[in-house]
């Protein structure tokens, strides 16, 4: 262990003795409510558990740990320095340095960071100023970066130092960039410290609570796969809601410790990381933030942090549980020290964030394969499929089929529908459901507490979003009797072959189980007899790769095998190719219109 080093915070990083965790009350509002604002997690849990661990940032230069009232310093995960009182201030500090940069209620302030204090900050400080955090993906292009920038017309930027590069030279808006460290003489810690002056040391109670809870909260932009980047507005209310549906469904409380890494693991800049920056204070839980990606890091942690939670796609499950057979020694459910919970993205995740990407709804296979290791896959965040008594009496596998479904509602959410689906051009369409008989498709709707309130600044798209009056998901499904639904494809994903609807994600299911198989997308391609078939592309697990080294057509054939004795014959595929990668987004989603690309060239 390295000698335990002198940590001075900024001065204004320490608070006054008498210091009220409130905010100035909202003159003449009424007796039986309030407005819904998920900042006040953050003021009752530094009110309740001041000395409980809240956020720590570690395996990097400059490691800090922060607590709701107290910030402590690690080095190797040990603790070196104690503070007192620090984080509540600090996001007072953002908040009042924020307003002293002339930012007014409902302007829009971007952050452009990997998961770190800034951005965990970010999203308390900047809706304590009233304003609208706008977090933007960090793997973007400075070009797409530009348009966000422009298009949400945000008023202030923070910045990490190592994505500077992102911002559009000449831009004529206030920028403040962050070293990560903490300490003085880092630009983010000066620009704390003027708003720590500023405030006066009115402390919390000269900041003004927003009085409209339907007021902007986040605003998220798509990844623009299928055009230009859609701005997804949501709200405070909807943003509360789904923070408390978030901790209650994945049963988070005081001792949980949940991780938070960059683009592998759920990234806060994603669909504000799914209210989890908001979920964590609610439930007074520990989160862990780690700036890059590096799997032995993450399974460190998984091993001696006590982390019991995290979110990813389904494509980070698979590679989580890869690391877990190729690693050395491996690692077993003993290791894993008990079940653990992940919070595992959904085809229907994108009613507060984004309706333009397949969401790939975790197969049956995989689930099975995570609860072999002792995780256990909770879905989100609005829908989800819960545990039936008489689960306990089938195979894992039947088991694993059941848990593939979704369609009951989050505690704060409203349940979805399955509807016939209406065309642009209606204007009022009235929707019919579709029967529940696990056969007959659908779209996906949905409405309530956790949509997105629009499209910014894009009333053509919130439209046709809303067309029935609930949102159009994209996605296409089957109803269950019970209730769940199966999620089936994206409607743009259907393989039509001889007049036969193939589901791409049905057959990804199936050839998923097949041993030797790591990862696999099917698309379309043209057929000169049926129009369309499907073809596979196929990461094999490391496992088993040296096996077919030079022997891809003879694996592509074993496949094909598998597919039979479980597909009908027009959703077999009739290509397998086999590829070292997938192409994906910055989030782990599989980018099948890069695939299309490739298929469109054979």
């Amino acid at each position: 262990m390295t000698a335990p080093f002198v940590f001075d915070p900024t001065p204004a990083s320490i608070p006054p003795a008498d210091t009220v965790y409130r905010l100035k009350e909202i003159p003449n509002g009424p007796v039986n409510s309030h407005p819904l604002n998920p900042l006040d997690f953050i003021l009752r849990a530094a009110q309740i558990y001041p000395d409980k661990v809240a956020l720590v940032h570690p395996n990097v230069d400059y490691p800090v740990q922060y607590t709701f009232a107290v910030w402590y310093v690690l080095h190797s995960m040990y603790v070196l320095h104690q503070l007192k009182d620090i984080r509540a201030q600090r996001i007072q500090n953002l908040a009042y340095a924020l307003i002293r940069a002339g930012i007014k209620p409902g302007d829009r302030v971007a952050v452009i960071a990997p998961n770190s204090p800034l951005i965990a900050d970010a999203h308390h400080g900047v809706i304590a100023a009233r304003a609208i955090l706008t977090p933007i993906n960090t793997r973007l292009k400075p070009s797409e970066v530009a348009y966000i920038l422009e298009h949400s017309g945000s008023s202030l930027i923070l910045v990490d130092h190592e994505y500077t590069n992102l911002i559009p030279a000449g831009i004529k808006v206030p920028i403040v960039v962050s070293k990560d460290t903490g300490r003085v003489g880092d630009p983010y810690e000066t620009f704390l410290d003027e708003g720590r002056r500023f405030s006066e040391e009115k402390s919390w109670g000269g900041l003004v609570a927003e009085p409209d809870e339907h007021a902007g909260a986040v605003l998220c932009y798509t990844s623009g796969t299928t055009g230009r980047p859609k701005g997804v507005l949501t709200t405070l209310r909807g943003s509360y809601l789904a923070g408390v549906a978030n901790a209650f469904e994945c049963q988070m409380h005081r001792d949980s410790t949940y991780l938070c890494k960059r683009y592998r693991i759920l990234p806060m800049f994603h669909a504000a990381g799914w209210t989890f920056p908001w979920s964590n204070v609610f439930a007074f839980a520990k989160q862990i933030t780690l700036r890059t990606v590096n799997y032995s890091q993450i399974w460190d942690h998984f091993l001696h942090s006590g982390v019991t939670h995290y979110c990813g796609a389904p494509t980070v499950q698979v590679k989580a549980n890869q690391q877990t057979n190729d690693n050395k020694p491996l690692i077993s459910s003993t290791d894993w020290r008990g079940k653990r919970s992940t919070s595992t993205q959904t085809a229907t995740e994108r009613d507060c964030c984004n309706r333009e990407k397949a969401g790939a709804a975790p197969t049956a296979h995989l689930i099975a394969e995570l609860e072999k290791i002792g995780i256990k896959p909770t879905y989100g965040p609005f829908t989800r499929n819960y545990d039936q008594p008489h689960w306990a009496n089938i195979s894992l596998e039947e088991r694993a089929r059941f848990m593939a479904r979704q369609g009951q509602a989050f505690a704060t959410a409203f349940g979805v529908r399955v509807v016939y689906p209406p065309t642009d051009d209606e204007k009022n369409p009235i929707l019919r459901d579709v029967p529940r008989d696990g056969k007959t498709v659908g779209e996906i709707v949905t409405k309530g507490n956790i949509v997105m309130k629009e499209y910014f600044r894009d009333p053509e798209a919130t439209r046709k979003a809303f067309l029935g009056g609930h949102f159009r998901s994209g996605d296409l499904a089957v109803w269950h009797p019970d209730g769940t639904i199966a999620v089936v494809d994206r409607s743009k994903d259907i393989i039509i072959s001889g007049g036969e609807n193939a589901s791409s994600l049905a057959i990804e299911q199936e050839l998923a189980s097949h041993p030797h198989v790591l990862e696999v997308s099917v698309v379309a391609r043209p057929h000169l007899k049926w129009g369309e078939r499907p073809m596979a592309f196929v990461i094999l697990h490391p496992q088993h790769a040296k096996k077919w080294a030079g022997r891809h057509h003879e694996f592509g054939n074993d496949l094909k095998e598998h597919a039979r004795a479980r597909l009908p014959g027009f959703a077999c595929p009739e290509w397998v190719e086999v590829v070292p990668e997938l192409p994906k987004t910055s989030t782990g989603k599989i980018l099948k219109t890069e695939l299309r690309k490739v298929v469109a060239k054979l």
